[in-house]
């Protein structure tokens, strides 16, 4: 079977092509830029982004599958722009590429923070609605409005689903994503600790597992919240220290003292040529979100996500072997 995948380069990415490829599958991806985290592995490569509907249709030509993974992570409101193009004209360039095609199923990865927030006591599963309004961040604004378009879709009778992870976390991250640059940080003492918050974290081989699942299993239409475990910062520290016997005393910045200082953490990484650790709109985030069920998923696919306690064990087990905590 040829499986068409975005994004393939992304942490996500990555374990999901490997994961296609293993199961025997014949596996396409769209390369626009980046390829460290896939580069020998046997794969169809087609030069393109999602902006390029001419080699989206290259893409899927004679594929069965579609991963639609490629998005624009970012908190920056500068980035807007960039924003709405690929997380919103991505997917609809996608379901058309897709349509032509006659591709059986599409798998649209969205995210926890395309749901509404509030109210924030209550728990959030698959019946929370999008998110929307004035005063959203742009990547929640934007990946809400691009689920939208997939769910418009599927209203017309186009065949796809959705899957909305949490904060991902885990190995064969070349990238690395921003969680994965943190624990680098924390392990190398770049980063003396955390802030006292928390979010809901999930393996992305759990994320991979639970979209190939729901590829195979869900009914057109369906979306589930592909979610792990609340855990505070302070607990993934103390999982940090088990995992690679780091021990130092590890600094827990109160989050009114993080949220006063935030400005001038951006303003020096600026200065220094490097991305932010923490802003005022990512710990915003980390007010958010708390509650989170994954119990459909179960129930459906099976679903059942590992400790994250084994996700930081294995992750700096990967970085090991990739020299990268040398």
């Amino acid at each position: 079977m040829i499986v068409a995948v975005t994004g393939a380069s992304g942490h996500v990415g990555a374990n999901l092509v490997r994961a296609l490829v293993a199961r025997g599958d014949t596996v396409r991806v769209l390369v626009h830029d980046g390829t460290t985290s896939i580069d020998g592995l046997p794969l169809e490569r087609v030069p393109g982004d999602v902006l390029d509907s001419a080699s989206l249709h290259r893409l899927v030509d004679g594929a069965e599958r579609v991963f639609h993974l490629a998005a624009k992570i970012s908190l920056d409101p500068a980035e807007r722009p960039l924003l709405e193009k690929i997380n919103i004209e991505g997917p609809r360039n996608m379901i058309a590429a897709c349509k032509a095609a006659r591709v059986k199923r599409l798998v649209h990865f969205s995210s926890i923070h395309a749901f509404s927030a509030n109210p924030r006591e209550e728990m959030i599963d698959e019946d929370r609605p999008l998110a929307s309004g004035p005063g959203l961040l742009p990547y929640d604004a934007t990946k809400a409005a691009g689920e939208r378009v997939v769910r418009n879709a599927i209203e017309e009778g186009f065949d796809a689903v959705i899957v909305n992870p949490t904060g991902i976390l885990g190995p064969i991250d070349y990238g690395p994503s921003h969680m994965g640059e943190v624990l680098q940080d924390l392990y190398h003492g770049r980063l003396p600790g955390g802030v006292d918050a928390g979010f809901n974290w999930v393996d992305v081989r759990d994320v991979v597992s639970g979209a190939l699942e729901a590829s195979e299993r869900a009914p057109r239409g369906a979306r589930y919240l592909l979610a792990g475990h609340w855990h505070s910062f302070r607990e993934l520290l103390q999982m940090l220290t088990a995992a690679t016997g780091k021990r130092r005393r590890w600094l827990v910045t109160p989050m009114w003292l993080a949220k006063a200082s935030a400005p001038f953490a951006v303003g020096f990484a600026k200065l220094a040529g490097k991305r932010p650790l923490f802003t005022p709109a990512s710990l915003s985030v980390l007010e958010k979100h708390q509650r989170v069920s994954f119990d459909k998923a179960q129930r459906e696919l099976g679903y059942c996500p590992r400790p994250i306690a084994e996700t930081i064990r294995d992750t700096f087990d990967w970085l090991r072997t990739e020299g990268k905590l040398e």
